[in-house]
C-alpha cells in the first residue's frame, strides 16, 4: 500500500485547498512537492513514481524524490492536524495534552497546568477515561514541579478513573470479538456460544450499577452489547423492540451528538435490518429515509462509511418489493468506487445479482455473476462456509439450466472440496441437499425420490426466509415438485 497516495487521495476539496494555501506561504513559484502532489490527486494510488520522478528530477539520484515524498507527507499531515485542531472534541483534548507537554518541556509550568486542565474538563465531559487516565497521570508527574497540584487528589481521581477502564474494556473486548466473527462469516456461520455466555453475563453485571446506568457512554455501551447479543442469536422480534425503544429514548433524551454518532447510524442501521427481518417492509423503508437523513448530519463525517449499509438496506427490501429496482441500486452500487473498494461489499454486490436474477428465471444472468464472483480476490479470502454457500447456490442455478454433466462434475468436485465442513453437524443440511441434487432427477418423479425429497423438506422445516441459506432450499424443492406436477 503507498500510503502518501492514500493520504493524498482521501482528502476531500477543503483539504486540498487549505494544503496548498498553507504551502503557499513560505515561497511561491513552481515547487516540487505540489508537483508531486497534484500529479498524485490526478493518478489516484496507482500513479507511475517512474514517470513523476523523471519529470521531477531526470535522470538523478533516486534518493531526492523518496526525501520529498517522505517531506510531502509529513506537511500534509501537518496542515490536517492544524486544519482540525479543535473540530472534534477527543482531539482537541489530544491536542491540549500536547500543549502540556510541549510547555512542560519547556520548564514553563503554569502553562502545562492551563492546558492540562483544559484537557481534563475535554476528556470528562466526552467520557474518553483512556485519554482521562493519560492526563491525571500528567497531573501527578507535574505535581513534583507545582505545589498547588495535590498528588494524593490526583491518584484518588485516576484509581476510580481506572476502575471505569476496566469495566469499560470488559464489555469492549467481548464486544468487539463478536463483531468480528459476524464480519468474517457474514452471518452464515455461527460464532462460539461461549462467547455470546460471557457478554450476556458482563451485561448482567452492569445493570445493576447506578452510576453505569445514568452515564452516557456506559449507556451506549450496554446498548452494543444487548444489540449484539440479540443479533447473534438471531432474535430479530426482540431486537427490533429493544431498537425502537432505545432510540427513541436516547432520541428524547438528546444523548446523540457528535461523538456518538457512529452508533447512532450503527443503530438505525440494525432498526432497517430487523423490520426487514420481520417482514414489516415499509416501516423498514422509512427507517433507511431516517439513515440516509442522519448520514447528512454533522458535516457528513460518516457518510461514505455508511454509504454501503445504506445500499444494502434499499437492496434488501426492493429484493422482496421489487426486484428490477433491487437490480438497478446493485448495478448503481457497483460505478461507485469508494464501496467496491472494500473486498467484502464486492461479493455482496456480484452475489445479490446472482441471486436477483435467478428468482427473476434469468439463469444465465445468474451464472454469469456467480462465476464473475468466483473471480474476486475476496472471495478466495472468504469464510469457508460463505463459499460452500455459494456454491450451492450455482447447483440450483446449472440444474435450472439443466447443464447436468456439468452439475454432476461439480458436485463431486464440492464434495472434495468441503470435505472437512460437510463433516460438522451445522451443514448437515447442506451435506444432505448436495446429496439430493447428486441425483439429478430428484423431480423426474420416481417416486423414491421424491420421497427423499419431501423427507428432506419436513426434516429442516424450512418455510419463508432462512438465515443460513443465500437461496431457501426447501422453497426452491418445493417449487420443483409443484411445476413438475402441473405438467
Amino acid at each position: 500500500m503507498d500510503i502518501v497516495g492514500a493520504i493524498i487521495n482521501n482528502l476531500n476539496k477543503e483539504e486540498v485547498r487549505f494544503f496548498k494555501l498553507y504551502q503557499s506561504r513560505m515561497q511561491t513559484g513552481e515547487r516540487k512537492d505540489i508537483l508531486l502532489f497534484n500529479y498524485i490527486r490526478k493518478n489516484g494510488n496507482n500513479y507511475d513514481e517512474t514517470k513523476i520522478f523523471q519529470k521531477l528530477y531526470g535522470n538523478a539520484d533516486k534518493n531526492a524524490f523518496y526525501r520529498l515524498r517522505n517531506r510531502l507527507m509529513t506537511d500534509v499531515n501537518k496542515c490536517l492536524l492544524l486544519q482540525h485542531f479543535d473540530e472534534e472534541e477527543t482531539q482537541a483534548a489530544i491536542n491540549q495534552l500536547a500543549l502540556s507537554r510541549f510547555y512542560s518541556a519547556r520548564r514553563n509550568t503554569e502553562l502545562a497546568a492551563y492546558f492540562l486542565r483544559k484537557a481534563e474538563a475535554k476528556a470528562r465531559s466526552i467520557e474518553n477515561f483512556e485519554l482521562l487516565d493519560l492526563i491525571l497521570g500528567e497531573f501527578i508527574k507535574l505535581s513534583h514541579d507545582l505545589l498547588e497540584i495535590n498528588p494524593e487528589t490526583y491518584i484518588k481521581k485516576r484509581s476510580d478513573n481506572q476502575e471505569k477502564i476496566k469495566q469499560l474494556r470488559s464489555i469492549e473486548d467481548v464486544v468487539a470479538v463478536l463483531s468480528y466473527r459476524l464480519k468474517i462469516t457474514q452471518n452464515f456461520s455461527k460464532s462460539d456460544q461461549p462467547v455470546v455466555v460471557l457478554l450476556q453475563k458482563t451485561v448482567n453485571d452492569f445493570l445493576h450499577d447506578p452510576e453505569i446506568r445514568n452515564s452516557t457512554i456506559f449507556r451506549f455501551r450496554i446498548y452494543t452489547a444487548v444489540s449484539q447479543i440479540l443479533l447473534q442469536n438471531r432474535d430479530y422480534l426482540a431486537l427490533e423492540e429493544y431498537l425502537l425503544k432505545t432510540y427513541k429514548e436516547f432520541t428524547k433524551l438528546e444523548l446523540f451528538n457528535k461523538n456518538n454518532h457512529d452508533t447512532k447510524l450503527q443503530m438505525l442501521t440494525y432498526l432497517v435490518n430487523s423490520l426487514f427481518k420481520n417482514d414489516k417492509l415499509k416501516q423498514s423503508l422509512q427507517y433507511i429515509d431516517l439513515l440516509k437523513q442522519a448520514m447528512e448530519e454533522h458535516g457528513r463525517i460518516l457518510y461514505d462509511k455508511y454509504l454501503f449499509f445504506y445500499y444494502n438496506s434499499l437492496v434488501i427490501n426492493y429484493s422482496k418489493l421489487d426486484k428490477e429496482k433491487a437490480i438497478k441500486v446493485l448495478e448503481d452500487i457497483r460505478e461507485n468506487r469508494k464501496i467496491t473498494s472494500t473486498p467484502f461489499y464486492e461479493i455482496f454486490i456480484y452475489l445479490n445479482l446472482g441471486v436477483l436474477h435467478f428468482d427473476l428465471s434469468r439463469y444465465r444472468e445468474s451464472l454469469r455473476f456467480i462465476t464473475r464472483l468466483y473471480q474476486l480476490e475476496s472471495y478466495k479470502n472468504a469464510d469457508r462456509a460463505l463459499q460452500l454457500k455459494i456454491a450451492v447456490v450455482e447447483l440450483m442455478v446449472r440444474f435450472e439450466l439443466r447443464d447436468l454433466e456439468y452439475l454432476e462434475y461439480r458436485i463431486a468436485k464440492m464434495k472434495k472440496d468441503f470435505k472437512e465442513l460437510l463433516k460438522k453437524d451445522e451443514f448437515l443440511k447442506e451435506k444432505d441437499f448436495i446429496q439430493l441434487m447428486a441425483q439429478l432427477d430428484l423431480i423426474g418423479g420416481k417416486p423414491a425420490l421424491l420421497k427423499k425429497t419431501h423427507i428432506f423438506i419436513d426434516k429442516y422445516k424450512v418455510s419463508g426466509d432462512s438465515d443460513d441459506e443465500i437461496i431457501n432450499y426447501g422453497a426452491w424443492l418445493k417449487e420443483k415438485i409443484k411445476k413438475k406436477r402441473s405438467i
